[in-house]
């Protein structure tokens, strides 16, 4: 192991993919102007917008939303431990 692999540990995407035993999701805040690139079939939305994306524990997107509140509680609603990313 070299100094590198200790500063940027790297995890592939099948070790994300099994992280948590599939009950782990993260909650991260996003800009409304990033929608697109998760739900392509996203209806347009005012720009500037602050919202909560929720995501497996692999970066699956889940669902997006206005409030952490409603992203952490559609989380235990399908039994998944939410987590927070800054």
């Amino acid at each position: 192991m070299t100094e590198n692999d200790i500063e940027n540990p790297i995890m592939s995407a099948q070790a994300f993919a099994v992280l948590g035993g599939g009950k782990i999701a993260y909650v991260k805040a996003i800009n409304s102007e990033d929608v697109h690139e998760l739900y392509p079939q996203a209806p347009e939305m005012q720009p500037g917008m602050k919202l909560f994306a929720l995501h497996a524990a692999d970066g699956t997107p889940i669902l997006v939303t206005d409030t952490r509140e409603a992203a952490v509680a559609n989380a235990w609603s399908n039994e998944l431990e939410a987590v927070s990313v800054h």
